[in-house]
């Protein structure tokens, strides 16, 4: 059952004034004085208010983390693991309870924001097992009496920087796996969203006070772009994980890289969906629709482009607009409705600039592309979602847009289809819809899709945590998540153990000093 938002905030210990800083066990309060207010984008309601962190409080977390980097990597994995299975628990308990925070705070749909704490609840699995399983290799080494292995460990300090649109999953895909490889974190929550993020530190410092823990395993900074900057500066940061616009990443990429430091970016998505004229055109229209407007749009990724087969390009283009007509929008937490607000004002004129960018440019908007007043919409982030018959080529089709606008493109060839889906700078989800096994294994092939994900039969949105998450291009080449994403958060260390008693000399060298 749904909860007041009075009571909601209650439950998740939310005060109306939080923190700037947490150090996992302990709050801190900043002296300073800068402070944002939080407004709901379903109806522009007052949340609460942060206090941002002053330069002395980013480095009082630094250095808990610093102490407790020497605590935690001498932890064994297996113990380590047990700590991250318990917050699982945890978040079973509260799922309802967070799971309506994040449809409070961002705007997604309720099932979504549940959807999106199951995601924390399954890494959460998903790192309990591998807190097992950190392999290494053994090699045959070609000197005798020798053995080769190689074997993982922690980095130290991993900062995560971390989008509004998925408030609190992405940070547990990197905080849970970077846990049990025995790092420990500091998160900079997005400041539209950071309500979320002291909710998830306030479950978690029960577990953490609960097994006696030391402050500065899991961090908490409170801020704006200003903390994300001294975090990328930070040498003692030995990995920054950053989640956002291309432009954002290429900053931080930059300024890590001047200090030879390490960066996981995943950053902007163009995801295009390829529909062949053997493709179960009903399966396709619900995958399209929901990747369209799933989330109003905003998740990294959303569908964007639509190349449809030219043989069938009228029939689905009008399926698709019947379906658009049908479409429910209005507040996030009535299950009925389909599609919730943007995030916030910026991001509605971002919307309606896309949609006078298209039409200049010569493309035809055939449904939405509104902004909705009145009753129900008083929050002033509630549009009608946007599909324009477009060309490829369009310079507001190349970029991308973080809102429910899909650009309708027609093709001949499966050649040309995947070439002008390739044809963009990101690359990070792909799909087609085809029931030709042929057009199948040509899609996902070395001359398919450049993405790093890529579909078949199953939309752009939507990924698993077992398999590793992230794009090429200019969507920063990180991959968090599952399958051997953890590597990223450790330090691959070869070691060879001479058994005998001589000293042969690798490729057979001689230096014989007698």
């Amino acid at each position: 059952m749904l909860k007041s938002t009075h009571q909601l905030l209650k439950n998740l210990r939310i005060e109306s004034k939080n923190p700037s800083t947490c150090t996992g066990t302990q709050w801190k309060t900043s002296t300073q004085t800068e402070t944002k207010e939080i407004h709901s984008p379903l109806d522009g309601s007052k949340l609460g208010e942060v206090t941002y962190a002053s330069d002395d409080d980013y480095e009082h977390v630094v250095i808990q983390a610093q102490k407790a980097a020497a605590y935690w990597k001498m932890i064994p994995a297996p113990k380590r693991g047990s700590i991250v299975r318990e917050y699982g628990e945890k978040l079973r308990m509260h799922k309802e309870d967070l799971g309506q925070l994040v449809s409070i705070e961002m705007g997604k749909s309720y099932q979504e924001g549940l959807g999106e704490v199951q995601e924390m609840i399954d890494i959460c699995d998903f790192a309990v097992g591998l807190s097992r399983q950190l392999y290494g290799l053994t090699m045959h080494s070609e000197r005798p009496h020798h053995r080769m292995y190689e074997q993982w460990h922690p980095i130290g300090i991993v900062g995560i920087i971390s989008a509004f649109n998925f408030p609190v999953a992405v940070w547990a895909w990197n905080s849970m796996i970077a846990a049990v490889c025995g790092d420990v974190c500091i998160w900079k929550p997005s400041e539209k969203t950071p309500l979320t993020a002291i909710a998830c530190h306030q479950l978690l410092q029960g577990v953490l006070l609960k097994n006696n823990l030391p402050e500065g395993i899991f961090n908490l900074v409170m801020g704006d772009y200003k903390i994300g900057e001294s975090m990328a500066k930070d040498h003692r940061i030995p990995l920054i994980s950053a989640t956002g616009s291309t432009r954002m990443g290429k900053q931080v990429n930059q300024t890590v890289a001047k200090r030879l430091g390490s960066s996981l970016l995943e950053l902007g998505g163009n995801n295009a969906v390829i529909i062949s004229e053997h493709a179960n055109l009903d399966n396709a229209l619900i995958a399209a629709v929901f990747g369209c407007v799933g989330t109003a749009g905003q998740r990294c990724t959303s569908t964007r482009r639509l190349f449809i087969q030219e043989s069938i390009f009228d029939t689905f283009k009008d399926k698709l607009v019947q379906a658009y007509h049908q479409l429910r929008i209005g507040n996030s937490l009535d299950e009925n409705n389909h599609v919730g607000p943007l995030i916030d004002i910026e991001a509605v004129h971002t919307f309606t600039q896309a949609v006078k960018a298209v039409e200049k440019e010569g493309g035809k908007i055939i449904a939405g592309g509104d902004v909705l007043q009145g009753k129900g919409y008083e929050s002033g982030c509630y549009v009608k979602p946007c599909i324009a018959i477009a060309q490829n080529h369009f310079k507001i089709v190349q970029e991308e847009t973080f809102g429910p606008i899909v650009y309708l493109i027609s093709y001949k060839t499966l050649e040309e289809a995947i070439q002008l889906q390739n044809d963009v700078k990101q690359g990070l989800s792909s799909a087609i819809f085809t029931d030709n096994i042929q057009e199948a294994e040509q899609f996902l092939s070395a001359s398919g899709s450049d993405c790093g994900i890529a579909n078949v039969n199953i939309g752009t949105s939507g990924a698993e945590i077992g398999g590793a998450f992230g794009g090429e291009k200019e969507t920063g080449g990180g991959r968090e998540s599952g399958s051997d994403a953890w590597k990223k958060y450790m330090r691959r260390q070869t070691n060879t153990i001479n058994y005998g008693k001589d000293l042969p000399l690798a490729q057979g060298i001689k230096f014989d000093l007698s």
